[in-house]
């Protein structure tokens, strides 16, 4: 098995779409992406000022991907994970924690001093941060309104 991480381009980008779309459209998601939504998400994303991602491939064949930017604060860089999936059909064999662990070494190359992201709580994304070092920032909540 022939393993590389390479940055996302907007040449990969046709295969970001397809891998999300199977991943989130799956459990336990089970969101509704179409390529539409998709292709807009991904390409909004890579369009953002300071972005970064990364695409992990196995075998020529792209198996999960990592992206966000970073946003200055009065202490420095933070990046913001907005995207990260990795094919349903290998979870938990420790592809997300490498190429988790990777995002961390080029952000760490970059003086990016910390990273935050958004996740559901109490499923296997919480206990995935959890068992790679993340924690609940207990200083912060999540809001939201609902326009209609």
């Amino acid at each position: 098995m022939t393993e590389k991480i390479i940055p996302i381009t907007n040449e990969k980008i046709e295969k970001c779409i397809e891998l999300y779309i199977n991943v989130f459209n799956s459990g336990p998601w089970n969101e509704t992406w179409t390529y539409q939504t998709a292709k807009e998400r991904l390409t909004d994303l890579m369009l953002t000022p300071k972005f970064l991602g990364f695409l992990l491939y196995e075998n020529d064949n792209l198996i999960g991907f990592i992206a966000g930017n970073s946003k200055k604060t009065f202490t420095g860089l933070t990046f913001y994970i907005a995207e990260f999936c990795i094919n349903n059909q290998i979870q938990g064999k420790g592809y997300g924690s490498k190429l988790l662990l990777y995002l961390e070494e080029e952000l760490k190359k970059r003086d990016i001093y910390s990273i935050y992201l958004l996740t559901a709580t109490g499923g296997h994304a919480e206990a995935f941060y959890l068992k790679n070092n993340y924690s609940i920032n207990e200083d912060r909540i999540v809001m939201k309104k609902i326009l209609s």
